[in-house]
C-alpha cells in the first residue's frame, strides 16, 4: 500500500533521540528551548511555545486570547475537528464560514458577508481560526483587514503549512495574525512523533500560553502574588494544563527542522509532476493562490463526477483496493453528529459539502519515488477511464 503520507526518520534523528535518552533530562531540559529557537529562527516569530499536540496549541491560544462563555469562535467547516473544538473547550460557541471554491480555505468574501450580518445582530466573533488546508495559505491580508475592521482576533491553524510562505513571508511569522499553530504529527511535514507549537509576536500572549501549557504555575517572582519563600518556590496563578513537550520529541524536532526546506521542495517537485501527469483526466487539480508558496502537506484532487461513470466512493474504494492509500481531508465539521446536535444541518455550508462529495487526497510525501507516483497515476487513470 502506498500511504497518503509518511514520515522520514534518519540516523541523524535516531542519534538525536538516543542522546537525550543518555542525558540527565527526559523532560524540561535544553532540547525544548532549542526546538522553539529553531521555529523562531525559521519563521521570524518572536515567541514559539512547543506543546504535546497542535490541539493543545489551539486550546492555549484560545485561552490566552480570553475566549470563554458568551464568546463565539468562527472557523472553516473543511478542517480537522480540533480547529473548532478548541472554542468549545473554552466554553465558547462555534460557528463556520464556508470555503472558497478555488483554494478550499475559509472564504474572505463569505467571511465579510457573515460579519456584516453578525454586526447588525450584535453577534461578532471573538476569534476566527483560519486553516491553511493542505499547506495552502489562506488570504491572510484580507482576513487581517477584516479583523481590524470588526475587532476579532486571528489564529492561523497552520498544522499543514510549516515551510510555506505568504507574500514572501514565512508562515508562522504572525504578520497577519495574533497566533499561529503548527502540528508535528507523523504524517505532517516535520514530525516530533506527536507535538505542536504556538507562535506569536505578542509578549503577553506568550506569557499566558506558557502558563496554560504547564499547570498555570510560575517561578517568575515578577508574576507572583507577594514575596517568594525561597529558591524552591512556585505559585499557581492560572488554571493550566499539562501540555508540555518532552525532550525526546523536541530533539527529534530539532533534527527534522534542519531538513524542512528540503522536505517542502521535494513535495513541490512531486506536485508539479502530478499536475503534468494528471492534466488530461476528468479531475480538478489543486489551485495555488498567487504570491504564496504552499507547504504542500496534501495533494487533493476533485473528481468531475459528471464526466465519470463511477461514484466518488467507487473511485476511492477502487484506489484503496489497488494499493493506493488515498484519504479524504476532511469531512465537514458541521456534518458531524456532535455538531448536528448543536443545530447545524446539512446544507448550511454548500461549498464545503460540494468539496466533500468530490475530494480525494492522493499520496504525497517527500520520500515518494517516481515509480510510486507513476503507480498512483496509472491506477487512477485506469479507474477513471475504465
Amino acid at each position: 500500500m502506498i500511504p497518503y503520507g509518511k514520515q522520514e526518520i534518519t540516523q541523524q534523528d535516531i542519534d538525536a533521540v538516543v542522546d537525550v535518552l543518555k542525558s540527565d533530562f527526559l523532560t524540561q531540559g535544553p532540547q525544548v528551548p532549542a526546538f522553539e529557537k529553531s521555529l523562531r529562527d525559521f519563521t521570524g516569530a518572536k515567541h514559539a511555545l512547543a506543546v504535546n499536540s497542535a490541539t493543545s496549541a489551539l486550546h492555549i491560544a484560545c485561552l490566552s486570547l480570553g475566549v470563554g462563555p458568551g464568546d463565539t469562535l468562527w472557523t472553516t467547516p473543511v478542517t480537522f475537528v480540533a480547529s473548532a473544538n478548541c472554542g468549545l473547550y473554552c466554553g465558547a460557541t462555534v460557528d463556520f464560514v464556508d470555503i472558497d471554491a478555488s483554494t478550499y480555505n475559509l472564504c474572505p468574501i463569505k467571511l465579510e458577508e457573515k460579519l456584516i450580518k453578525a454586526k447588525a445582530d450584535n453577534k461578532l466573533p471573538k476569534v476566527v481560526v483560519a486553516v491553511h488546508l493542505c499547506g495552502q495559505p489562506c488570504d491572510m491580508r484580507a482576513i487581517n483587514a477584516l479583523a481590524k475592521q470588526y475587532g476579532f482576533k486571528v489564529i492561523e491553524d497552520a498544522s499543514h503549512a510549516i515551510g510555506g510562505r505568504y507574500l514572501d513571508t514565512p508562515i508562522g511569522a504572525c504578520i497577519y495574525s495574533d497566533i499561529t499553530v503548527f502540528s508535528f504529527h507523523p504524517v505532517k511535514i516535520v514530525t516530533t512523533a506527536e507535538g505542536g507549537a504556538a507562535l506569536t509576536n505578542d509578549d503577553k500572549l506568550a506569557e499566558k500560553m506558557a502558563l496554560f501549557r504547564s499547570h498555570g504555575i510560575t517561578r517568575d517572582p515578577n508574576l507572583m502574588v507577594g514575596e517568594s519563600d525561597g529558591g524552591w518556590y512556585y505559585q499557581q496563578i492560572e488554571l493550566g494544563y499539562n501540555y508540555r513537550m518532552t525532550e525526546l520529541q523536541a530533539a527529534l524536532g530539532v533534527s527534522q527542522m534542519t531538513r524542512l526546506s528540503e522536505f517542502v521542495a521535494a513535495r513541490h517537485k512531486l506536485a508539479s509532476r502530478y499536475n503534468e501527469l494528471l492534466a488530461e483526466l476528468p479531475i480538478r487539480l489543486p489551485y495555488q493562490l498567487p504570491e504564496t508558496y504552499s507547504g504542500l502537506h496534501l495533494y487533493v484532487i476533485r473528481l468531475q463526477l459528471g464526466n465519470i461513470a463511477k461514484s466518488h466512493r467507487q473511485v476511492f474504494d477502487e484506489l484503496r483496493a489497488n494499493g493506493i492509500g488515498v484519504n479524504l481531508h476532511y469531512i465537514p465539521v458541521h456534518t458531524q453528529p456532535y455538531y448536528q446536535n448543536m443545530g447545524f444541518q446539512t446544507g448550511d455550508f454548500p461549498e464545503a459539502e460540494s468539496y466533500y462529495q468530490e475530494a480525494i487526497s492522493l499520496p504525497m510525501f517527500h520520500l515518494m519515488t517516481l515509480e510510486q507516483q507513476d503507480e498512483v497515476v496509472a491506477v487512477l487513470t485506469k479507474i477513471l477511464q475504465g
